[in-house]
């Protein structure tokens, strides 16, 4: 099959001076995007993913490469590979932890220098590898993924065909100056294949999916959860006639189109905006929170049916059902302690609620995901209960929070962890160790009590390690010494002076 021809591919001087990698600031790396012609896909970023107003260039929360959002749900479809475009040392580490996390297959890279980068030839390269891997026997869709800089230099993946031999091509950007979070480029890249997938189902008749048709009208459940837990949503949604569909990000092409064919969807995790905007686009009416605990179920399970039309005396069985099995469930797992909660999941309200029925006391709640209407309830619910809830957290709003708040128990990212940790307070990691468990219905009621109250257990367990080792490893003392390390507080005073004078200097020299 022939190839079209190469197109007129913008050439910005996206390669001046020492070169336009990571290092080169977010404010450079935006300009250099919308002067190639990227203008489009930024603004709609900037208003799917918003960061705060006036915020500088180190506001951003902090997360791994946003990249890895999208290339992990790539990675867990059926008939889907995914080639990356990007600075070989990005590939690699968004490779490295792919496999990490479990990844069973391999990501196709197209590698570039100064040269194949600013004359196009980068484009032509990428073509060619979409073309050599475009096989229908093995492939329903081939995702490419523009790193930051070739989204940077206008490398145009909307010029790919739309299609190759019945191979879906999708050709997206995600770059960490322009999405904030891994998180959020999970929904860059559902977004994506929910509208390539609606034009499909509005064109003419699709695929089945692999389980069927379900007998019941069905409600969509958007981000990604415990296994278990769309499990229990669909025995908690079985009283009202209506069955839990698909789980997006989806495992396989064809459940997009029984994603689409819902009756109402459940934005379980609320930053999912490109994804939401398929759903009205397709006219499915959006539900907000989850049910979560005693009151976040009863009101979750309240607003699906009316999404839904069912009948109020059939929302009101659901209710009878399940709502006894949590409180019970909740009153025979009691958390004593106070805990902050942070982490970049997109599920840390859902968290703190859990908690605080549970009878933990929670004072702070940061998310590095944004604000957004279907997060509102939870937001209610928590400040009506005198929680701090923090959107588009920061390390160091996390660690203040922390100090301020003198928790019992830490949850959070690594990082958190590892203050926490520092200061003899208990720590979970909130991805390995909370989401690893489920949170929705009788389930979720009683499945953090555990983990909880052994952590917070531990206390004792700090004081005395902290008791032994001192301040051994800290500060000049970090490392391995084979003798006692010796002080010398004049050379830091001389390197500071000289510090200082150069600081000086350059001023100067930029007011002359």
């Amino acid at each position: 099959m022939s190839t079209p021809t190469t197109p007129d591919v913008p050439r910005p001087d996206a390669l001046q001076g020492d070169g336009l990698g990571c290092h080169s600031g977010r404010e450079q790396m935006l300009a250099a995007a919308q002067a190639a012609g990227k203008s489009d896909t930024l603004a709609q970023y900037a208003q799917d993913y918003p960061l705060p107003e006036g915020a500088g260039p180190h506001d951003q929360p902090q997360s791994m490469c946003p990249a890895f959002g999208s290339l992990r749900v790539g990675l867990r479809m059926r008939r889907t590979d995914t080639i990356l475009s990007g600075s070989a040392c990005c590939v690699y580490g968004l490779t490295f932890t792919s496999h990490f996390y479990g990844a069973r297959r391999s990501v196709g890279y197209v590698p570039f220098n100064s040269e194949t980068l600013v004359t196009g030839k980068l484009f032509e390269d990428i073509r060619d590898a979409v073309y050599a891997k475009a096989d229908p026997e093995k492939l329903d869709a081939l995702i490419i993924i523009n790193l930051c800089v070739p989204t940077a230099s206008g490398v145009p993946l909307q010029l790919l065909p739309r299609e190759i031999n019945g191979v879906r091509i999708i050709g997206i950007d995600v770059p960490g100056f322009g999405v904030p979070t891994h998180a959020e480029a999970k929904d860059v890249l559902a977004g994506a294949m929910l509208k390539f997938a609606r034009a499909e189902a509005e064109a003419g008749p699709v695929s089945r999916p692999r389980a069927g048709v379900a007998d019941r009208p069905t409600v969509t459940l958007v981000g990604e959860m415990f296994p278990a837990d769309p499990v229990g949503i669909g025995m908690m949604l079985e009283p009202m006639g209506l069955a839990a569909g698909p789980v997006v990000p989806t495992r396989e092409w064809r459940e997009l189109y029984a994603a689409l064919d819902c009756a109402a969807v459940a934005a379980i995790h609320p930053f999912y905006t490109a994804s939401v905007r398929e759903f009205t686009a397709a006219g499915r009416p959006i539900v907000a929170s989850a049910p979560v605990g005693h009151d976040g179920t009863e009101a979750w399970l309240q607003a699906v049916g009316q999404a839904c039309n069912v009948a109020q005396a059939r929302i009101d069985a659901a209710k009878n059902k399940w709502l006894p099995a949590i409180r019970g469930a909740l009153a025979r797992t009691p958390i004593k302690g106070r805990v902050t909660v942070s982490g970049y999941e997109g599920s840390e309200l859902l968290v703190a609620r859990l908690l605080i029925e549970s009878g933990a006391e929670v004072p702070y709640v940061g998310s590095a995901c944004p604000k957004t209407p279907w997060s509102a309830p939870d937001l209610e619910w928590l400040t009506a209960r005198g929680v701090q809830v923090q959107y588009r957290a920061s390390l160091e709003q996390d660690i203040a929070a922390i100090r301020e708040f003198k928790p019992d128990l830490a949850i959070g990212t690594t990082p958190v962890v590892q203050a926490a940790k520092q200061a003899t307070i208990p720590a979970l990691y909130f991805t390995n160790l909370i989401s690893a468990r489920p949170l929705m219905g009788p389930a979720g009621a009683g499945s953090l009590a555990q983990v909880i109250n052994a952590a917070i257990g531990n206390k004792a367990r700090f004081d005395t390690m902290r008791e032994f080792f001192g301040n051994t490893g800290d500060g000049d003392r970090a490392g391995v010494w084979e003798k006692q390390p010796v002080m010398r507080p004049e050379f830091r005073a001389e390197t500071r002076r000289q510090v200082i004078k150069l600081m000086k200097k350059r001023k100067a020299e930029e007011m002359v």
